[in-house]
């Protein structure tokens, strides 16, 4: 198994990030604009399509309030086993710690996925202090 551990700060209030990140409904909306260009939402799986074309469904395991933390379960793409989580971390009043984790196999789709992640984090964090009120 691979995991890919990713932070980085956004300066934008935590409750702001929280509600993007929450929004599992959105995300090519809210988050990740250009790299996913659809998302369905039917009931708690989401079908998230790339701009590459390829359309992945994810399972919402978790959606943590308290916590500021969500959980999905991937199939479909490069692995055969796929679980990420995103947590927001108050770093200030108007400072977001994002936290990304992702547990994947077969090991070797950790470069693949690994470079999404890098890709959205930076599209993430343009899109959510753009938009941060």
């Amino acid at each position: 198994m691979a995991t890919i551990h990713k932070e980085f700060t956004i300066e934008a209030a935590p409750d702001a990030v929280w509600a993007a990140v929450r929004d599992v409904g959105k995300v090519h909306e809210r988050l990740v604009p250009g790299l996913v260009v659809a998302t369905t939402l039917d009931w708690d799986v989401r079908a998230v399509t790339f701009s590459n074309g390829m359309t992945v469904r994810e399972q919402i395991v978790t959606i943590d309030d308290g916590a500021r933390r969500l959980v999905y379960a991937a199939s479909g793409g490069r692995t055969t086993h796929h679980n990420s989580s995103l947590q927001v971390v108050a770093e200030g009043p108007q400072r977001t710690r994002l936290v990304w984790i992702t547990d994947l196999l077969p090991p070797e789709a950790a470069g693949p996925v690994g470079a999404l992640v890098e890709q959205g984090s930076a599209i993430m964090k343009a899109t959510l202090e753009r938009t941060a009120p």
